[in-house]
């Protein structure tokens, strides 16, 4: 089968299509032929060995994919297709099954085939979606739900969504309507109308200079979507008994078990994230219901997975980057 792979770390020049064994399914596994991924952000910071996070996070990043080369050579997590094969004690899917999956840090999505566990973060794909819209929309909810549950958003709070219009980040406003917050929404000009369509009751444009931290105004949480602000700057618009919500940075480790123990502001920040089969089981839920629906910026066939992994990392992305297999 046909894959892009990677043999060692460094820029998106690094991948290659090249064909490789078609992975054969274990007893509890479903084989699923691909039909859509991403590149989202995981996949580039595992390809590149987290290196823009510093050497400390670059280290810590090799030891758990391999040291001087990687140990899973297909990256991708998130994957929708079709049963092509099952595992000799699967009993709840049928083969030609339409499934949308999230493999995490098992990758194995940017190929033609791919294994997924019959327990794991895997469902039959929403009624009226396409491969496309399925395979775009795990990876942000699974991160915005983690957070936003964590942060005990719902009914009567006040939640700021920092980096709106990307995966996470659209993600995030969607799940705090959905759970009943009053939703504020930080993003850039061109996304104004999309992400008010997503449920914000109010959103700022940072390209024109409009900072919540200089508004006065007060938020049960501040939920940092992309990664690019900070507890300190964000503490002041925080009531009394607010969260910080982060989702990547050592730094933020430390500083979530320092304010657990000194301070009513907390940074909310819990590794490792778990994940499971009810949480996407809920996203097609939601889909279905029309609550929540996918974001795709771009399409890239695989063989264009150099330009479309260049184009994530612009971080100008909005929602999802998708990739067709064919």
């Amino acid at each position: 089968m046909r894959a892009v792979v990677y043999h060692r770390y460094g820029p998106p020049e690094v991948l290659r299509i090249e064909e490789v064994p078609r992975p054969s399914p274990q007893p509890d596994e479903i084989l699923v032929r691909v039909r859509a991924t991403t590149v989202n952000r995981a996949d580039c910071a595992t390809r590149d060995a987290n290196r823009k996070s510093g050497p400390a996070v670059s280290l810590l990043g090799r030891l758990v994919s391999g040291l001087r080369a990687p140990r899973k050579r297909v990256l991708g997590s998130e994957l929708a297709g079709e049963v092509a094969e099952l595992g000799s004690a699967v009993a709840d899917f049928s083969i030609g099954d339409r499934v949308f999956a999230n493999t995490g840090f098992s990758f194995g999505a940017h190929a033609e085939f791919a294994c997924v566990p019959e327990s794991g973060r895997v469902a039959r794909m929403p009624a009226g979606a396409t491969f496309e819209e399925a395979a775009a929309v795990t990876d942000g909810f699974l991160n915005a739900s983690w957070c936003l549950r964590l942060g005990e958003a719902g009914p009567g709070k006040k939640v700021l969504v920092y980096g709106a219009s990307g995966a996470i980040g659209t993600a995030g406003v969607q799940l705090a309507r959905h759970l009943g917050a009053r939703v504020a929404a930080v993003c850039n000009t061109k996304n104004l109308e999309l992400v008010r369509s997503l449920g914000a009751d109010e959103v700022l444009d940072y390209t024109r200079g409009e900072d919540f931290t200089q508004t006065g105004e007060l938020y049960d949480i501040v939920f940092d979507a992309v990664g690019k602000h900070s507890f300190k700057r964000s503490k002041g618009s925080l009531a009394r008994g607010g969260r910080y919500l982060a989702t990547d940075g050592l730094r933020n480790l430390v500083l979530a078990m320092w304010t657990s123990r000194f301070g009513d502001k907390k940074v909310i920040f819990k590794l490792p994230p778990r994940y499971t089969k009810q949480d996407v089981e809920l996203l097609k839920e939601l889909m279905e219901a029309g609550s929540y629906r996918a974001v795709v910026d771009r399409i890239y066939p695989m063989d264009d997975v150099i330009e479309a992994t260049k184009y994530v990392e612009t971080e100008q992305k909005t929602g999802s980057v998708v990739m067709t297999v064919a």
